[in-house]
């Protein structure tokens, strides 16, 4: 069983006895790369990570500064750079729009999306949540007097997190990482979808994005989907089925 790796912007790595190591499938992608979204750290793949490494993958999660599309990308295109062979890279909401665009990388072999933004290039996310009505997550959205984007933490748990024990959801409440507004104006520059296979989990009780929205993305993308009955925590609430989804990534299947 491997470690979690984390990047060297994290202070924590989740380390694991030294045993002897699960046989993939034949064929299988070795490398997972887990990219966060708004709001959350990478703290939050802990059990994607853990159901991962318990199979014989090599895992990192990305953390990203949420200052800019470029930053963030800069961050999981500097964490591709360090994988030895092909990896499948996974996104959560605004990690969607990250993957999208580090996903030409020459390391990236499949992209997975979970409950996630996923723009086509030249699209905007201002122009996606216009396309519709507010979602009640959104409808919590505040800006801080520097224009980064937070949810009332009084509401978090039950538009963010609402199938996480209340506890759980007031701590990632606490801990929200906002995100700078700016990126709603900003451009995708690529969409890796069309040149990936992608595979894609929709949320169907997301407050955040509406699981339509996803629906929407997941059909463009023409993308191998499955769907879980989660809140837009998805992939802290229900691990073992966004694992099995990057396991099927890895494979090919």
């Amino acid at each position: 069983m491997k470690s979690l790796y984390l990047t060297t912007a994290l202070a924590l790595t989740i380390a694991t006895p030294s045993v002897a190591q699960p046989a993939l499938p034949e064929g299988a992608i070795r490398n997972v790369v887990l990219v966060h979204g708004a709001l959350a750290d990478e703290t939050g793949w802990e059990d994607v990570a853990r159901l991962l490494t318990q199979e014989g993958y090599t895992v990192t999660a990305v953390s990203n500064p949420l200052k800019g599309l470029a930053d963030d990308v800069a961050s999981t295109k500097a964490v591709l750079d360090a994988q030895d062979g092909p990896t499948v890279l996974v996104g959560h909401s605004w990690g969607g729009v990250v993957i999208g665009e580090a996903g030409d990388h020459p390391n990236v072999a499949a992209l997975v999306y979970v409950a996630a933004f996923a723009p086509d290039s030249g699209e905007t996310l201002g122009a996606l949540s216009q396309s519709g009505p507010p979602t009640e997550g959104v409808q919590q959205i505040v800006p801080d007097e520097k224009g980064y984007l937070s949810i009332n933490p009084e509401t978090f748990p039950a538009v963010f997190a609402a199938d996480l024990p209340p506890e759980r959801g007031a701590l990632m409440a606490e801990g929200q990482r906002p995100l700078n507004g700016a990126v709603f104006e900003t451009k995708a520059e690529v969409a890796a979808w069309h040149d990936k296979p992608v595979w894609y989990v929709i949320a169907n009780q997301d407050k955040v994005i509406d699981p339509a929205a996803q629906a929407f993305f997941a059909e463009r993308m023409g993308a191998e989907v499955t769907r879980v009955d989660a809140s837009h925590a998805a992939y802290v609430s229900q691990p073992g089925a966004v694992a099995t989804v990057i396991q099927a990534a890895a494979s090919g299947k």
